[in-house]
């Protein structure tokens, strides 16, 4: 037997925070040590913080992450476990998005990421240089570059977050060139499904290069963007450790790596490949540890789920997909607000203005959740109605029901004195026209903005926007209105499944102000009986549109083609215009949505300019013919 205890670590870093950040991977580092990890992964850009952006061309913050890591090597000097934590390092010209393997006081090597990926969230070809086969460089007396390392109980590779979800990535080669171990530091973002895909896309890479593959993601959020956590570790292909998302902390379990080798001899298809890629010249440089690992003497050897080599492990009831997807969809987003709220320091407390539809109600109750993990917490929740002469009393109560149930305090403003010394006062500036109907609607919801950043200001409240991604989508929105707040909550929410959200956490709690509002009809309140789907389409073909659209690529022809397949009960005729009307709208509107604040990125499509679709704000849709 070869075994070795392997740990992976899920951490939340702050970008710029070199200082607690290391502080926080010593701490980490010390507790493995004494429970005998002998090795132990850590997510990608730890030291830095994950994605740094531009902040990497300031050549200070690239010194202070060697600095930090100089200092975690000192300081985990009397530790005999190796450690592989990601940094980025510069050589010359280029900048490197660097895995850095670490063991008893000495940077035994930096292995830089190849597969940089430029799309969707992500512009590291923006900032990064590559690595590649055959690459060494000097990494200012590190080697840098195609490296695996020799260590007393078995060879090690290193690799960065993509290099695994490219089949052509480089564990293939270093598990030719003798690597038994894997190691993936990664930091990959929360988007619904995302860990269904990771796990088999794992399980695969070990199952290819016959390796043990440990995988450590980062957990918490960073600007918009929110990392899931978790983390795995395959033997050969076979799930060894399976790490909680959504959690911060570390886990080990203990694997005999001469299992691994003894596969190995027995799978022919790895032995043939392996040997073309040698008899071919292929070479990966071995840095060799010249210190003992930790001590392995009093692990054991590790006892098979469920007490049977072979059966598998009972599992208790399944829960429903959906179900399940509504569940990590809710925590990904409180733990989106609080990791905001609390890397920004700059706020006392949450709060948003309530009106007691769908979109304020979800938020509300996000926030209620994000209280509870903020730490220290819970943090209070402020809740505003401002009310005017079109509100309705069903959506009042409903408002009223959940603030008091989730225990936000809730505040009553009406605006309609307000609103018509407002319309008096642009009746005067037309020249004693009166404001359009639109723009009378959207006085109100001005006026409801601008009394939110005024308490925000003096109260130093984080400010919560409420609005979700369809009606953004289509410019049912108001600039200086609902579009204003700090961070958008569900912006990336679309309409359909904030409703299905609030049904499952209906069921979750029980929250009678959740049911309150789904029995009203939907509607911004601005005008008597006003409803939304009245005044777009419905909901359901509105996000269909959407998807087909801007996730498909679709134009309104090919769009109206798939939505008569979709929703046969409607005319065709009717679904073409609902086509042609979204494309019009959603060009239209793009203006509005590239000014809106901050939002969590939580799906593959993201109406935000910076992040997954970048459209221009000035177009013409002449190309659709």
């Amino acid at each position: 037997m070869r075994l070795a205890k392997l740990a992976v670590a899920c951490v939340s870093p702050t970008v710029g925070a070199v200082t607690s950040n290391r502080a926080f991977l010593v701490e980490a580092a010390r507790a493995m040590a004494r429970d005998q990890v002998t090795l132990a992964a850590f997510p990608e850009q730890v030291i830095g913080g994950y994605p740094p952006e531009d902040l990497v061309q300031w050549r200070g913050f690239l010194d202070a992450q060697r600095r930090s890591l100089d200092a975690f090597a000192a300081d985990t000097a009397g530790l005999g476990t190796v450690f592989v934590l990601g940094l980025a390092v510069a050589v010359g010209g280029h900048l490197f998005n660097c895995a850095a393997v670490v063991h008893r006081g000495r940077i035994l090597g930096f292995v830089p990421k190849e597969k940089l990926p430029t799309y969707n969230v992500f512009y590291e070809g923006r900032t990064f240089s590559r690595g590649g086969p055959g690459l060494v460089l000097d990494g200012d007396g590190v080697p840098l570059g195609d490296l695996v390392f020799a260590f007393d109980f078995g060879t090690v590779a290193a690799e960065v977050c993509e290099d695994a979800w490219s089949p052509d990535g480089p564990m293939r080669r270093r598990s030719y060139a003798g690597a038994e171990l894997i190691v993936n530091v990664s930091a990959s973002p929360y988007r619904m499904g995302i860990d269904s895909t990771r796990r088999e896309m794992l399980a695969t890479r070990a199952a290819d290069t016959q390796s043990v593959l440990v995988y450590a993601n980062a957990v918490g959020g960073q600007d918009g963007l929110v990392y899931d956590g978790g983390g795995f570790i395959f033997q050969n292909g076979r799930r060894v450790l399976d790490v909680p998302r959504f959690a911060q902390g570390w886990w080990a379990s203990v694997i005999d790596l001469d299992r691994t080798r003894r596969l190995r001899v027995e799978n022919t298809t790895w032995r043939s490949d392996c040997q073309s890629f040698l008899l071919s010249g292929g070479a990966v440089r071995v840095v060799t540890a010249d210190q003992p690992g930790a001590d392995r003497t009093g692990l054991t050897y590790p006892a098979p789920d469920g007490g049977s080599f072979f059966l598998p492990a009972s599992e208790t009831a399944a829960v429903d997909p959906r179900d399940r997807a509504l569940d990590e969809l809710f925590e990904a987003l409180a733990l989106g607000v609080k990791s905001y709220y609390e890397k920004t320091g700059a706020f006392r407390s949450l709060g948003l203005a309530l009106s007691g539809g769908r979109d304020s109600m979800l938020t509300l109750l996000v926030a209620w959740r994000a209280s509870q993990i903020i730490s220290p917490g819970p943090v209070g929740i402020d809740t505003f109605y401002m009310p005017s002469r079109h509100s309705q009393a069903a959506t009042r109560e409903a408002a009223d029901q959940l603030a008091r149930q989730v225990g936000a305090r809730l505040f009553v403003e009406p605006i309609d004195e307000a609103t018509d010394r407002e319309v008096e006062v642009t009746t005067r500036m037309l020249g004693g026209t009166a404001p359009t109907e639109l723009t009378r609607q959207n006085i109100q919801a001005r006026l409801r903005g601008q009394r939110m950043w005024n308490w925000a200001n003096s109260s130093g409240a984080l400010f919560l926007q409420a609005g979700d991604m369809s009606e953004k989508a289509v410019g049912y929105t108001t600039m200086g209105g609902d579009l204003e707040g700090a961070l958008s909550v569900i912006a990336n929410v679309p309409k359909t499944v904030v409703v299905a959200l609030l049904e499952r956490l209906h069921t979750r709690f029980g929250f009678s102000g959740i049911a309150a509002t789904l029995a009203t009809e939907p509607g911004p309140e601005l005008a008597d009986a006003q409803e939304a789907e009245q005044e777009l389409m419905p909901f359901p073909v509105l996000d269909a549109c959407l998807h087909l659209y801007a996730g498909e690529k679709m134009g309104p022809g090919e769009m109206a083609a798939a939505l008569e397949s979709l929703f046969p009960g409607y005319d065709a005729a009717q679904l073409g215009a609902w086509a042609e009307r979204f494309v019009r709208l959603f060009t239209r509107s793009i203006f509005k949505w590239v000014q809106s604040p901050l939002s969590l990125h939580v799906g593959s499509l993201d109406l935000e300019r910076e992040r997954a679709l970048q459209m221009p704000v000035v177009q013409k849709t002449e190309w659709q013919g």
